[in-house]
């Protein structure tokens, strides 16, 4: 796990919620504070589709909603002429690109033994961090996918010219 602290707000703001450099991920979770508090659960519920659509891989095919999906109705929650108080989103990796990640670093550890390569984006009202994670599905001694997804977080960002600084 490690931390970055974007320099630039408002560039990092533009890229996350008006271009598609977030799309390869899932959002699990939101909350926005502004005038009201606004929390989203980003699993998909099941009682919105018909049996049919629930089973289809072709229409729902992750447990939690895209980014790409998500991210208009996200900036139309964030816009505006004053800036949130406060917000926090937690994004997952999509399944398709967590073992290339793995297979980019030194570890032993698959795709299936991991439940998730996390990025919580943060914003405090000054600062805005971003904080990786992983999420095992099971109890694992080695700490190498942490590296990997650190490192991975490291070019992806510096391939996506988001200024940061690790802290």
């Amino acid at each position: 796990m490690i931390s970055f602290q974007i320099k630039h707000l408002g560039s990092f703001m533009h890229k996350l919620l008006s271009t598609d450099c977030f799309d390869s991920f899932l959002l699990a979770e939101a909350s926005l504070l502004t005038a009201v508090t606004f929390v989203i659960d980003g699993h998909q519920n099941k009682a919105f589709y018909t049996s049919e659509e629930w089973e289809d891989d072709s229409i729902r095919p992750y447990e939690f909603v895209t980014w790409k999906s998500i991210r208009p109705l996200l900036f139309d929650l964030v816009k505006g002429k004053r800036t949130p108080v406060s917000f926090k989103f937690v994004l997952h990796l999509m399944p398709e690109y967590v073992g290339p990640t793995l297979k980019q670093g030194d570890t032993t550890v698959t795709a299936d033994q991991l439940r998730a390569l996390a990025l919580t984006i943060k914003y405090d009202g000054s600062a805005l961090t971003l904080v990786t994670g992983t999420a095992m599905n099971t109890f694992l001694m080695d700490k190498s996918p942490d590296l990997v997804w650190d490192n991975a977080m490291r070019k992806f960002l510096s391939k996506k010219e988001i200024d940061f600084e690790e802290i």
